[in-house]
């Protein structure tokens, strides 16, 4: 029997404010619930990728992490990372002033950045990323070349 693939890596970064802390890091990690369900389906035995939430320093401050699928929960105000992509990634949706989801349209670089004027309307963010741009994303991650598959090349 061959042995099965090792899995690529995929992170869902929050700020490391207590507020992000607080609200952003629950949001992210039912984000994570959503990403690997949508990874999984019925039946499966592997899963593509192994989805890690993270701090955002940790990801500005550690080079190789940069290299990997990101998606960014929570805005320029509490999260580093966000407020780095600010003006680096395109805005795909923008309502009302209200939410936010950054991203490159062609996915060149899969990175995406969530966010709302407050945490209910982050909530919505990701709701529609979810329902709107997720596939997409994790297909285009999926193709990414540049993605260590054990945690230990990371450190």
């Amino acid at each position: 029997m061959a042995a099965e693939p090792s899995a690529k890596l995929l992170l869902i970064v929050t700020g490391s404010t207590l507020r992000a802390e607080d609200v952003d890091r629950p949001l992210a990690y039912y984000l994570k619930q959503r990403v690997e369900q949508a990874l999984t389906p019925p039946g499966a035995s592997h899963v593509p990728f192994q989805v890690l939430v993270i701090a955002d320093f940790r990801w500005i401050h550690d080079e190789p992490l940069q290299a990997l699928p990101t998606i960014s929960v929570g805005g320029p105000g509490v999260n580093a990372l966000a407020h780095r992509w600010l003006e680096e990634v395109p805005v795909s949706m923008a309502v009302d002033e209200q939410y936010y989801i950054q991203m490159d349209p062609d996915l060149e670089e899969p990175r995406a950045s969530i966010w709302g004027m407050d945490n209910a309307t982050t909530q919505i963010a990701v709701s529609v990323f979810v329902e709107r741009f997720l596939p997409r994303f994790l297909e285009l991650s999926a193709s990414s070349t540049s993605n260590p598959t054990e945690l230990d090349d990371l450190e």
